[in-house]
């Protein structure tokens, strides 16, 4: 691949990966919620919300701005604030999604190249900054994503594994799927209070990403997530902001693990 069509993929890959970037807040609103509880389906204040990809506003708030009324109180969150059009935000921004997604599919694309599996890699990196945001916030996975993610990328592999030049296995990737999500179904019988089974379900996928760039590239990224695992809940520990029997959530060293393992398969396809 010459040095300007380089630039231009990986260009046009960061675009994607900032405009799917910034259509997470709302999601990660409605899903962000404690183990048992309804996903969310209204703002702060109560007003209903339309739809779950876009920017985390509602438009009802518009004419009212927060801290107007008394019912206000318990709904304004860090992120409330007065705005114009769409009407004041909730939750957190979109510069940390919009960064992190443009990010990642930047480096995906300086990883794969021309190959007709980045096609994949661009479709699934959304969806994965949004579970890791959602873990990270609440220490849950949710079933609508991480069932819905394997799904996809087994299919699409598949799809790809019928197109010239693509540089994966869709066996591998099948059995790496299996493998993983095995692997972490022991973990979790074995100590179910320090893995969830929404990581059980998010391996599946992870597996069948990694899966794809054969054995070698399982076992590195598996690795490297319980690296970052460690690494985190170690830090934490020193900064005594969390014990050793802290339970932290894993499924974004899970996800990241399999972005390094990702893009170190991809270079050495």
């Amino acid at each position: 691949m010459t040095g300007g069509l380089e630039y231009a993929l990986i260009a046009v890959a960061a675009l994607w990966g900032a405009a799917a970037g910034a259509l997470l807040p709302r999601a990660a609103h409605r899903f962000a919620v404690p183990a048992g509880e309804e996903w969310r389906s209204a703002c702060p204040r109560g007003h209903p919300l339309a739809g779950w990809l876009g920017p985390a506003r509602c438009r009802a708030c518009r004419e009212k701005p927060y801290g107007t009324d008394a019912g206000t109180a318990s709904g304004a969150g860090a992120g409330a604030g007065r705005s114009t059009g769409a009407g004041p935000a909730y939750g957190t921004g979109a510069a940390v999604p919009v960064t992190v997604t443009a990010l990642v599919c930047a480096a995906l694309a300086a990883a794969t190249g021309t190959r007709p599996e980045l096609a994949v890699w661009l479709l699934l990196a959304p969806a994965g900054v949004l579970l890791a945001t959602v873990d990270f916030r609440v220490q849950r996975l949710p079933d609508p994503l991480t069932l819905p993610f394997a799904a996809t990328a087994l299919a699409l592999l598949g799809l790809t594994a019928l197109v010239p030049e693509h540089a994966g296995e869709w066996t591998t990737a099948l059995l790496g799927a299996l493998a993983l999500g095995a692997g972490y179904f022991v973990l979790f019988l074995i100590n179910p209070a320090g893995m969830g089974f929404g990581d059980v379900k998010l391996a599946l996928g992870a597996g069948a990403v990694l899966g794809w760039y054969g054995w070698p590239t399982v076992l590195l990224g598996t690795l490297a997530g319980f690296l970052c695992g460690a690494l985190y809940g170690g830090a934490l520990v020193v900064a005594r902001k969390a014990g050793r029997k802290t339970s932290i959530p894993f499924g974004p060293f899970l996800i990241s693990g399999a972005f390094v393992g990702l893009l170190i398969g991809a270079y050495t396809a």
